[in-house]
């Protein structure tokens, strides 16, 4: 009899454990997960932004170098600097703020984007500096 609830004893402890470290693994697992799908919300929404500010480089150096009324359309800007501040907050704060400094840099500036070196010079810097916030964001996620 003793013998018997010596092992009932060690049966339950070892239950008990199991249990423990079967929420454990679990919990782990879930934390994980989301740690691992928010990393890949960011990354997605990066390069979608690095793709755009691209796009509204173009727009503008077209715009200023080429007077091509097509390609340096100031609505394609308009739509591209949008679709910037509206991924950016999927990044970091820090990149929603340049974003929103580029946006209020082109509001300011966009209908003299044609004819003003110093305008394109500081929308590119604009530019610039949110795409090297994104870099710097991508770098210490690896």
């Amino acid at each position: 009899m003793r013998k018997l609830k010596e092992k009932l004893k060690v049966y339950y402890i070892m239950s008990v454990f199991s249990v423990l470290f079967a929420l454990l693994g679990f919990s782990y697992n879930t934390w994980r997960m989301e740690v691992s799908e928010e990393n890949n919300n960011v990354r997605t929404a990066a390069f979608e932004v690095l793709s755009h500010l691209g796009e509204l480089e173009h727009v503008i150096l077209s715009a200023h170098y080429d007077n091509d009324l097509v390609e340096g359309n100031p609505r394609k800007g308009w739509v591209k600097v949008g679709l910037v501040v509206d991924l950016s907050v999927l990044i970091t704060p820090e990149v929603a703020d340049k974003a929103l400094k580029l946006k209020a840099q082109w509001a300011d500036s966009w209908h003299l984007m044609r004819t003003e070196q110093a305008v394109v010079n500081d929308l590119v810097t604009r530019i610039d500096d949110t795409r090297m916030a994104i870099k710097l964001v991508l770098k210490q996620m690896s």
